[in-house]
């Protein structure tokens, strides 16, 4: 897993509550488990028209926005069902940190796991950041998650709060399997032990 330190970029502002995981990669798309190529199924139930034609009017549509690199987002965003590729579909349009009050808790959760940063913060603060983010390409914003900071395109900072375990796993690029691996050394050591107490295992 990639490491997160900081990212900047442009940010796309998404006012929507209770976006639910079927909105963010519907169902169709659910039948591989590899996590590339989900970002062309990212929103497309309002991405596309029913001729599989772009809507124009969907945000990530817009010239300013293809290569956002942040979501500002509504309320309860990631609702819904417990698809994993739902964060695989963000990251892989090119979308790796999340703003919004809240987030639905499976969604919270598996983002974490691949690699992808959630922020909560209160809503005049997500105002803030969706007035930013409605300046189009003007509108870039660094997070820094080291110093748990926010810089808006008027060089303003709002600082959030992230689980310190959360923090260490992303700074570092550590998913389940490389935290096990941090272990090596005393597993190794355990299992040479093992092995000489009980040679006939």
């Amino acid at each position: 897993m990639d490491s997160f330190t900081t990212l900047t970029g442009v940010a796309a502002p998404l006012p929507l509550v209770n976006v639910d995981t079927d909105l963010i990669i519907p169902k169709q798309y659910l039948k591989t488990i590899a996590r590339t190529g989900l970002g062309k199924g990212l929103f497309a139930e309002r991405r596309f028209n029913e001729d599989g034609s772009e809507n124009p009017g969907f945000i990530l549509n817009k010239p300013a926005y293809r290569n956002a690199k942040i979501l500002i987002a509504g309320d309860n965003f990631g609702c819904g069902s417990s698809r994993e590729h739902a964060p695989w579909a963000l990251m892989d349009f090119g979308i790796s940190c999340v703003i919004a009050p809240s987030f639905g808790d499976i969604f919270f959760n598996n983002s974490f796991k691949n690699g992808m940063l959630l922020i909560r913060l209160p809503q005049e603060q997500i105002d803030l950041l969706m007035d930013d983010a409605s300046r189009g390409a003007n509108a870039t914003i660094t997070v820094d998650l080291e110093s748990q900071t926010i810089t808006g395109p008027d060089g303003g900072t709002i600082s959030f709060d992230v689980d310190p375990f959360r923090k260490h796993c992303l700074l570092h690029g550590l998913d389940d399997i490389g935290l096990t691996l941090e272990k090596d050394a005393q597993i190794g050591g355990f299992e040479t032990a093992v092995e000489a107490e009980r040679p006939w295992l």
